[in-house]
């Protein structure tokens, strides 16, 4: 039994989904809503708060958010589409880059 439950937690572990954290590098959140410097200023301070973000940069045109994250530091896409929504915002995507 033991054996068992060590081979579904090291296939698990393995396994993990897509929204994993990647540390030290780059998320694009593709987010509806955003119209005006406030919504960029409003985002900026809410991932401002957050240790792991190096920095954040809001383009109103082509309405993404782009975080960097400190080395070795990240969050996981929910986390990052939990504070987003709670800002008042919809995420329409979250892609991961280097």
């Amino acid at each position: 039994m033991k054996k068992l439950l060590l081979t579904f937690a090291v296939l698990t572990a393995f396994s993990l989904p897509a929204y994993a954290a990647h540390p030290g590098g780059t998320v694009y959140a593709d987010v509806n809503g955003l119209v005006c410097d406030f919504c960029a200023r409003a985002l900026e301070k809410v991932f401002g708060k957050q240790d792991a973000v190096d920095s954040i940069k809001v383009d109103l045109d082509e309405k993404v958010i782009t975080i960097h994250f400190n080395e070795d530091q990240s969050l996981d896409d929910e986390t990052i589409t939990q504070l987003i929504t709670d800002a008042g915002y919809n995420v329409r995507d979250i892609r991961h880059g280097e």
